[in-house]
């Protein structure tokens, strides 16, 4: 891609995406709803993805007295050149700081995770257990074109600095497909910090265990169903459970199943942290 077309890459995305006086796209900002002191939920977004794929869980659950928080990732919902300078450590210190920061106000904080924030929650639990945690279509294994893509990603930036995702495709949707705040490119670098998350996090699964429910597509264009099962295996919680989706692609939480998504997340952390 020639400098012209980096510079018309960043002109379409900033017009798709603009910013509001906060810096943060509009429509991607933190979300913060209070409710019950005593039980709290962190909900944590995905690779290139904002928080307005879980703004209605979000709603959903301070709807049925839980406080929520959904912060945004570093580099994730703002400009494409504060994406390109983001990277895995940062990601995880970032959901790490909200989910402490949640921690030290409420007696019962669960976590959710959609996608690359299943992975990202995944390692929080692991090493400091919630009482209850969803994955939503994790991110648990690196697809083998990531992988290479990731693994050469220096020779592959100078001829493609940036590489369109095809991110429509991850919402059969179109209504919310078109609403999506999703940057739907990415930088071959990033692909390579986006396999160090899912590799920390499939590493660290056998130590996840505390009660978990995922939650998966058949129909995920990104996770196939034997990838999700061979994750799932891994998960060390002797209280586990794998509920299967029919009608929705990998954003599951803005998918034509969203409010069966819901349901399944309420039902699960409730059942499991005291109003």
């Amino acid at each position: 891609m020639s400098r012209s077309g980096v510079e018309r890459l960043r002109r379409e995305v900033a017009e798709r995406l603009p910013l509001g006086p906060d810096g943060y796209v509009r429509g991607a900002e933190p979300i913060a709803l209070d409710g019950d002191p005593r039980r709290a939920a962190l909900l944590v977004h995905g690779f290139g993805d904002a928080t307005d794929t879980l703004a209605g869980l979000a709603v959903h659950l301070n709807a049925r007295g839980w406080t929520v928080r959904v912060p945004l990732l570093p580099g994730h919902g703002r400009t494409l050149d504060e994406f390109a300078r983001s990277g895995a450590d940062a990601w995880l210190l970032g959901a790490r700081g909200a989910y402490d920061a949640l921690r030290a106000r409420h007696e019962h904080v669960a976590l959710v995770g959609l996608s690359m924030g299943g992975a990202i929650a995944a390692l929080l639990a692991a090493d400091t257990p919630p009482p209850a945690l969803v994955l939503l279509a994790p991110y648990l294994v690196v697809p083998a074109l990531v992988r290479a893509v990731g693994a050469l990603h220096p020779l592959v930036a100078a001829g493609a600095p940036w590489i369109r995702s095809r991110g429509e495709s991850s919402i059969l949707d179109p209504v919310a497909s078109a609403a999506s705040r999703g940057y739907g490119v990415v930088t071959p670098h990033l692909l390579h910090e986006l396999a160090a998350v899912v590799r920390r996090a499939r590493r660290a699964l056998p130590r996840v265990t505390c009660p978990t429910r995922v939650v998966q597509s058949r129909r995920d264009n990104r996770i196939a169903p034997g990838t999700a099962l061979s994750a799932f295996a891994r998960l060390g919680a002797a209280d586990k459970e794998l509920v299967w989706l029919d009608g929705s692609a990998h954003v599951i939480t803005v998918d034509y199943e969203k409010e069966k998504v819901f349901a399944l997340v309420d039902d699960w952390i409730s059942s499991r942290c005291p109003a």
